[in-house]
């Protein structure tokens, strides 16, 4: 949850991490500084040497609560939606909406963004910062000192001028 909380902040709405990840310490019962923050620019993509990995919530939703028991337990608005519109109430026809006792911009909000064509807008401009020469050079930096990819010459010994990781033997 608190990776597609991230993510979608940060790639379809394109909110800032500092912010988000303020209010997302507050409501965490085991937030731990150290790994929040670290995760917050991870996940929202700013320290560049990472994969970016935007996920789609609907197809999170539909994969992981096919029957939408979480959706239904916290949302109670949402119980008697049927599994079909579950994950997108906001497209069920206003008649459906009646009798399900859920009206879409008043007991639940509209989406702020259409999901796809905002996800799209937001990893072409991500890649496109990323691709600048300035951008890629200072991964390549951050890889070649930090990177532990680097075969020490001799078993439990470090490899000549290259300050590579020790091999620890077991």
């Amino acid at each position: 949850m608190r990776l597609l909380s991230v993510r979608n902040a940060g790639y379809p709405l394109w909110l800032h991490w500092r912010p988000l990840g303020l209010w997302l310490a507050r409501q965490f019962l085991d937030y731990e500084p150290g790994i929040h923050w670290s995760q917050m620019q991870m996940q929202s993509g700013t320290t560049g040497i990472n994969t970016t990995r935007v996920y789609n919530p609907i197809k999170q939703a539909r994969d992981h609560d096919p029957q939408g028991r979480f959706v239904r337990r916290w949302l109670p608005a949402l119980r008697r939606v049927p599994d079909s519109w579950l994950f997108e109430p906001w497209r069920m026809p206003a008649e459906l909406q009646a009798r399900c006792g859920v009206r879409v911009g008043a007991d639940i909000p509209v989406p702020p963004v259409e999901l796809e064509p905002a996800t799209r807008a937001a990893k072409a401009r991500l890649h496109a910062l990323r691709a600048r020469p300035e951008v890629r050079a200072a991964k390549t930096a951050i890889v070649e000192r930090h990177g532990s990819r680097k075969r020490p010459a001799a078993r439990g010994s470090r490899p000549s001028g290259s300050g590579g990781q020790l091999q620890l033997e077991f």
